[in-house]
Order: structure tokens, then C-alpha cells, then sequence
């Protein structure tokens, strides 16, 4: 049994390693009962790699872990009746209506007979999509499908649900659609989650939050812990000569900053205090300022060097996307 009963995931010098590749490096957290854990990090990064081998789909090369209680390697049967999974790549039956896919789970899982019924009305009604049980998956939208599967997860009342970049390829409403049935979902089922993103605005809905990048663990406290330990606010300016701009912040200024998305970019502390030094001393016609408190993406920029937009178009981390994911 897990040395700590109060966890739902304890984890411990966890790694995988194919070959050269270091997948995941040794990397230990604790998941209290209840609560909604994050992973956040670029595709690449070990998120899915840590999820499979807590889900016991793929065996670790070092370090233990257990979850609800039971240890991923010595008890793997006990483990998969104790979570729903979610993966990140849809895995719905589209011959089969929505009902009939949540049936044939219920038989792998061995739910009794007597609650099947229940039980499957329950969780279509808690995602919204008893209305449309008769229909095939197939003709079901994206965002239906991943209600859906989340159903699916939550059928056998499992103590963990992990969910594998649950809103990849949704646009923003639909997102924020799913993310409202996942927190209703938590209030009603009082379950663990444990989730995978790199959507920064879909971390901000965790308690807690691990930033992964290459395989290792660089940072693990809640959003706001995390966001107030940058201890500097965003700036983006537009001038007359952004180019110039950048070389009379780093000259005049002792500031770096870069050109993203069509604006200088730079962090200061106290921000609003900051801006008059600019109309004063940049030497640059200033066209429009913006300050912002600290971010995720501010976060992940500190602890890694790099914004996860940047790391994702990096050619190394695609081709290691590509070996770990």
C-alpha cells in the first residue's frame, strides 16, 4: 500500500527512459484525495509518458508510484479498477451510439448489472448528452465526444480520473464548455483529477500545478503561489521603431526584452511604476502600452527559459514529441 493513506498519488523518483531518450527523470509529487492536479508543459515535455505509467499502460525504468492506494507495478489490476482515463487522442466508438459505448465499458469493468442502468443515466445527464443516447458517436461533435468519453471514465466511479490533454483540438468556447462539466463533475463525484495541459488557461483551473519540461519537474505550487513567486509584471509596447526600442531598453534601461507577436515584451517589477521611465528615458516614440500582472506563461518562461509556444515550434522538442509524447 502507498506510504501516505491521505494521498491519491504518491510518486516517487519516477523515470522512463527509451533507449537514450530520458523520457522522464526521476521525478516525485503527492496528489491529495480531491484535489485537481495539473501537469503543464509543451507536447514533448513527459506529461503523457508519466500518465501512461501511472495509468500502468507503460512500466517505469526507475522510481515507484502508487495510486488510490496500489502500487503501478505490483498492482496493476487494482489500480485500473481505481481510475478512468481519458486519453488525449478520441477513443469513442463512432459505430456505436453513446449509450451502447458506455455499456460496453460497463461490462469490461464489471459494473453490476443492477446499477448499469442508473449508473449510465447518471453520468450522460451530468455532461449533457442523455438527450442524444440513441445517437451513433459518429454523429456527435467534437466537444460531444469528449463529454462522451469523460462519461465513460466516470462510469465505474473510479478514485482517480486522469485526463490526457482533455480539450486538445477544441476551440476556446468548447473548452470552456468541457471545463464547466469537469468542475460539476468534481462537486458531484468528489473524485481526484489529474490532468495534462498546455493550455495556460486551462491550468488555472487546478489547485496545483507541476510545470514539466524535459522529462524533470522545475516548478510545483498553485497558480497564484507560482504566478506571485515571478515577482514582476508584463509589459508590451508599441513604438515608432520596435527594433530600436529593444536596444534602448537593454542601453538606457538595463531591461531585455523581445519582439513577440508584434509588440516589445519585456518584465519589470511594480509595472505601472515603470512606465513613465519609459516616456521619459526610452528615446523611442511610445504608440501603446499595456501592463499585465504575472502570468502562466510568465511562470513557465521564468523556471524554463522559453514560453510553451516556443518550445512547442522548437524542432527538437517535435522530434522528441514524436519518440515520448
Amino acid at each position: 500500500m502507498s506510504p501516505d493513506g491521505g494521498a491519491a498519488l504518491v510518486v516517487q523518483g519516477l523515470a522512463k527512459k527509451y533507449d537514450e531518450v530520458e523520457a522522464v527523470k526521476g521525478i516525485d509529487f503527492e496528489v491529495a484525495r480531491g484535489e485537481v492536479f495539473g501537469f503543464l508543459g509543451p507536447n514533448g515535455a513527459g506529461k503523457t509518458t508519466t500518465i501512461n505509467m501511472l495509468c500502468t499502460l507503460s512500466r517505469p525504468t526507475g522510481g515507484t508510484a502508487w495510486v488510490a492506494g496500489y502500487d503501478v507495478v505490483l498492482e496493476r489490476d487494482e489500480v485500473r479498477r481505481s481510475i478512468g482515463l481519458v486519453f488525449q487522442d478520441p477513443t469513442v466508438d463512432g459505430y456505436l451510439t453513446g449509450e451502447q459505448n458506455l455499456r460496453f465499458h460497463a461490462e469490461l469493468y464489471g459494473v453490476p448489472k443492477e446499477t448499469v442502468d442508473d449508473r449510465v443515466k447518471e453520468v450522460l445527464d451530468m455532461v449533457g448528452l442523455w438527450e442524444r443516447r440513441k445517437s451513433k458517436a459518429e454523429t456527435y461533435s467534437g466537444g460531444m465526444r469528449r463529454r462522451l468519453e469523460i462519461a465513460r471514465g466516470l462510469l465505474h466511479s473510479p478514485d482517480v480520473l486522469f485526463l490526457d490533454e482533455p480539450t486538445v483540438g477544441l476551440d476556446p468556447q468548447t473548452r470552456a464548455a468541457i471545463w464547466k462539466y469537469i468542475e460539476d463533475l468534481r462537486k458531484h463525484e468528489r473524485l481526484t483529477i489529474f490532468m495534462t495541459t498546455h493550455y495556460m488557461e486551462e491550468a488555472e483551473y487546478c489547485d496545483r500545478i507541476a510545470i514539466m519540461d524535459h522529462g524533470a519537474i522545475v516548478a510545483l505550487d498553485s497558480p497564484g503561489n507560482l504566478k506571485a513567486s515571478v515577482g514582476a509584471d508584463r509589459l508590451r509596447i508599441q513604438t515608432a521603431d520596435d527594433e530600436a526600442a529593444v536596444v534602448a531598453l537593454r542601453e538606457f534601461l538595463n531591461v531585455e526584452a523581445v519582439l513577440r507577436d508584434g509588440a516589445v515584451t519585456f518584465a519589470v517589477p511594480e509595472g505601472e511604476k515603470f512606465v513613465p521611465r519609459l516616456f521619459t528615458e526610452l528615446g523611442v516614440p511610445i504608440k501603446s502600452v499595456n501592463v499585465a500582472g504575472p502570468s502562466l506563461d510568465d511562470v513557465f518562461l521564468n523556471y524554463t527559459g522559453t514560453t510553451i509556444r516556443d518550445a512547442e515550434q522548437s524542432p527538437d522538442e517535435g522530434w522528441k514529441h514524436m519518440m515520448v509524447r
